[in-house]
């Protein structure tokens, strides 16, 4: 059997990683990406074999439509020569557009309906989605498919990313005898991104002022966000320019600061005493928060006093917690083989 993996973003791509590794023992594997930084970056860490085929299409309307509308042009053609019998993506809506017009069944996963622009993009078009149990099915029946062919699984996606092997050792950018603390900027290039850098720059400068004796790493997404942040803090902190394995860099942290996406997840899982400043509320990091597997502070004050908390512990009722809840956590990979079968 052919099967075609369609991976966006990094968390696709370490997300989808266990997965296609067990398929490629029996079945022929193709894998296409597109051309965004993080993405390529880490493909070469993990030393996966993905064909990139176009861009991401950055902030603006316009050229998010550019970008996808290539994007389905280039794809259809390389599609079309293999014709592969399955699609699989994260709800990639080029992949959506493609497996449609050509009659391949496709098999999404998601566990964002936040992320609207996206989800009516794709939702329609796939015969089968998958998505984590704490997510209700009418946050996706609402986009046009059937509850029937939606099917849950009791894990969350960032669970599979924590329970992969680490890449390659590299030489971490910091002072060991140092505490750590981490920051991970929010998405602002998505449709959805509610692009809050005036509150981001807050927290960060909070941080600043209260642990300037501490290691203070700041992970940003793109090139621009980069950029700024060299403008904004300067020396201050440590800016990471570079592309790293996430699991390879929160085993080496004390406290995590994150905007309450999947490396908020992550690092939770891992035990790493975490922080939602939830700059894109959605219901994975309402499920951490609720299970006390993440501390959720808007406030910059108030996030100081929990990081110092933190810091101040030795958080064994917290890691406790987090190892129970990443045991429980189910493989999706055994819900994906059962919906091929299905489908197949």
């Amino acid at each position: 059997m052919k099967i075609w993996f369609d991976i966006l973003t990094p968390k696709q791509l370490l997300f989808f990683e266990p997965m296609i590794r067990q398929f490629q023992k029996n079945h022929h594997v193709i894998c296409t990406s597109r051309n965004y930084r993080e993405v390529t970056k880490l493909a070469k860490l993990r030393k996966s074999n993905l064909i990139f085929v176009g861009k991401h299409g950055g902030a603006e309307k316009y050229d998010k439509l550019n970008a996808s509308t290539n994007r389905i042009n280039q794809l259809s053609k390389i599609i079309n020569n293999h014709l592969p019998d399955i699609a699989v993506s994260f709800c990639s809506p080029e992949a959506s557009r493609v497996a449609y017009g050509l009659g391949i069944k496709h098999i999404a996963f998601s566990d964002s309906p936040h992320a609207e622009a996206v989800m009516r993009l794709s939702v329609p078009l796939v015969q089968k989605l998958l998505i984590p149990w704490v997510i209700p099915k009418k946050e996706f029946i609402r986009f046009g498919i059937d509850k029937k062919n939606i099917l849950q699984y009791k894990g969350i996606d960032a669970a599979s990313i924590a329970k992969r092997s680490l890449g390659q050792k590299i030489k971490l950018p910091f002072n060991n005898k140092r505490k750590t603390i981490l920051i991970r900027v929010e998405e602002d290039q998505a449709a959805y991104s509610a692009k809050n850098t005036k509150k981001t720059v807050m927290i960060i400068k909070s941080i600043i002022k209260e642990f300037s004796n501490e290691n203070i790493l700041v992970l940003g997404r793109y090139g621009s966000q980069i950029q700024f942040l060299n403008r904004t803090f300067g020396k201050k902190i440590k800016i990471l320019n570079k592309v790293i394995d996430g699991k390879m860099l929160l085993s080496n942290v004390d406290v995590f600061v994150g905007s309450g996406g999947t490396m908020t997840a992550e690092a939770a899982l891992l035990g790493i005493p975490t922080i939602s400043y939830n700059a894109v509320p959605n219901l994975i990091e309402s499920y951490l928060v609720k299970n006390k597997l993440v501390k959720r502070e808007i406030n910059p004050k108030q996030l100081v006093r929990s990081i110092r908390k933190f810091i101040s512990s030795s958080n064994i009722d917290y890691k406790k917690r987090a190892k129970k809840a990443l045991n429980s956590m189910e493989d999706p990979y055994t819900k994906l083989v059962k919906a091929i079968c299905t489908l197949v």
